[in-house]
């Protein structure tokens, strides 16, 4: 089990660039991340997974890697990284990096020689092809919009991206290219970290070129025949190292996922990238919560006795959860955390959640710092529509959302920096901060209060699970049952007062109330929860 730690721990994910900024530039960075370390061991996390770090030109906020064995400059030094990986594992704390391995930056070395000519050593370090600017080798389109091909007139070729031009995908077909990868891999490990996040690992094989596109656009570069080859490879690297690996793989089914990540697959866990189900007019999307349940659900029981799952509702990516899910109260906060932190898997908190943070207010196009979603406002203006109802559209699930500076207290900039931050500062930073929220009834609190409850109990780890009112549209109930316990865990998400009945098998057991957001109640078979009310139940009793 020691080489399965992975399994009762919990996860804290960090994006480096709004974590905490040591040195005025408004950038966050390495030595910020060293000063709250204790603020992170005092949450009750595990270990922290950090978005890319690496060298980079930033055209993908760092996931544009232009050398795999350096550290970003406005981040610190190879020199900081080694002092936090060793006050991270004094405290008890494990360190895991993104590996991004399906694509380089186009400033890359290898790159930048692979476009001098055909016959460069490094040409076939990635995918080129006979072009020209009319006719690219085929008409697949890449996850940015527009062609995955970019024309290049010195040559007559075109090089394949799945992602920004300026991330030129790696030939993974090309045994060199795999043996510079897996010597760069077993270099972070022996430098002592404690695994990897695997971006886009999913689209490292891609279909033969003339493949047709039937219905899914990127189906010809996700999980396509041949991959497990690649995984094999990278599953040996990893089984000689007590090491973590999670996977974003996008096209590997709940199904799939077992074989992926059971025994005999190639990574402990992968994150499922299905649960996000949107409803409502544009603008002001939320997320259905039937369609959410289900999908968990699904993974939860297609997992449940093999393979395991990487569990979350915020990431880097992705809107606040307290605006889209939750109504950015405290109360909902909590609601939430109850709702997927006593899952079957491995647990990851995105920063900032577990004080309650939301989507950012933004007034102008000018506040948001991602590219693609300038370019998507003003496509909706040349539609026709307002800068008001355009900006609504683009900013609701706009990533920005999630990459505002973390709110660590009352001050200017939220204590986040001296200096001016890269990204605004939400402005409810005033009452949603770190120290604000030292009470023992806040946000911070009770998800402190909730990590230590799961890591105590064995039932989250080993038991199964089954969904309970599996239709209702605002309740998220579930039972988790193991060694002859069990615990029923009931969230209202939504804010109606929602009256329920429960299985009347569940009478049987004797209950206790072992955790709440609201005012406490008894387990019955006809309830009436309030908005956002969260109820843990429990007994030891058999039935």
């Amino acid at each position: 089990m020691e080489q399965q730690w992975w399994k009762n721990a919990i996860g804290y994910q960090i994006y480096p660039r709004s974590f905490k900024d040591s040195n005025g530039d408004g950038i966050g960075d390495l030595q910020g991340i060293i000063e709250k370390l204790p603020y992170l061991k005092d949450l009750g996390i595990d270990f922290i997974w950090l978005n890319p770090i690496y060298q980079s030109p930033n055209v993908d906020n760092g996931y544009d890697i232009s050398d795999y064995q350096a550290i970003q400059e406005e981040y610190g030094s190879m020199a900081d990284f080694e002092e936090l990986l060793s006050k991270a594992h004094e405290m008890g704390l494990k360190v895991i990096l993104d590996l991004v391995v399906n694509h380089t930056s186009d400033q890359h070395p290898w790159f930048l020689e692979a476009k001098k000519s055909k016959d460069n050593p490094y040409r076939d370090y990635y995918h080129w092809q006979d072009a020209s600017e009319q006719k690219l080798p085929n008409n697949w389109q890449s996850f940015f919009g527009g062609s995955t091909w970019t024309y290049d007139e010195v040559t007559n070729q075109a090089f394949f991206h799945v992602f920004a031009p300026q991330q030129p995908d790696l030939n993974w077909k090309n045994p060199k290219v795999r043996e510079e990868i897996y010597r760069m891999i077993q270099w972070w490990l022996d430098l002592g970290i404690d695994g990897f996040r695997l971006d886009a690992i999913s689209h490292i094989q891609k279909a033969a070129w003339q493949t047709k596109i039937k219905d899914n656009p990127w189906a010809p570069f996700m999980n396509v025949a041949g991959i497990d080859a690649y995984m094999q490879d990278l599953k040996k690297i990893f089984g000689e190292y007590p090491i973590m690996t999670v996977g974003e793989a996008s096209g590997v089914t709940s199904k799939k996922a077992v074989g992926w990540t059971n025994a005999d697959g190639y990574l402990d866990m992968i994150f499922e990238l299905e649960h996000n189900v949107r409803e409502g007019e544009p603008g002001k999307e939320r997320i259905n919560l039937l369609g959410f349940k289900k999908v968990l659900a699904r993974w939860q029981k297609h997992l449940e006795n093999d393979g395991w799952n990487a569990l979350y509702i915020e990431n880097h990516d992705n809107p606040r959860f307290n605006t889209i899910l939750g109504n950015e109260t405290a109360k909902s906060a909590k609601a939430l955390a109850v709702m997927y932190l006593l899952l079957k898997g491995t647990p990851f908190i995105y920063q900032g959640q577990e004080i309650g943070m939301t989507n950012f207010p933004f007034t102008s196009i000018e506040q948001v710092d991602a590219k693609d979603m300038h370019r998507y406002y003003q496509s909706l203006l040349a539609e026709g529509l307002s800068e008001s109802k355009a900006l609504a559209i683009t900013t609701r699930w706009a990533r920005d959302n999630s990459r505002t500076p973390m709110q660590w207290d009352e001050s200017e900039n939220a204590g986040f920096t001296t200096g001016t931050p890269w990204l605004a500062v939400n402005p409810n930073a005033a009452t949603i901060n770190v120290e604000a929220e030292g009470t023992t009834d806040s946000v911070l609190a009770f998800y402190k209060q909730l990590i230590a409850y799961r890591k105590a109990e064995p039932i989250f780890t080993e038991g199964n699970f089954d969904l309970l009112l599996a239709n209702d549209p605002d309740i998220f109930a579930y039972q988790r049952q193991f060694q002859g316990k069990t615990i029923v865990v009931l969230v209202n998400a939504s804010e109606k007062t929602r009256r329920i009945e429960l299985p009347k098998r569940l009478l049987a057991f004797q209950w206790e109330l072992t955790l709440a957001n609201g005012n406490p109640t008894k387990l019955a078979q006809r309830m009436t929860l309030a908005p956002y009310d969260a109820f843990v139940f429990e007994t030891k009793q058999t039935e």
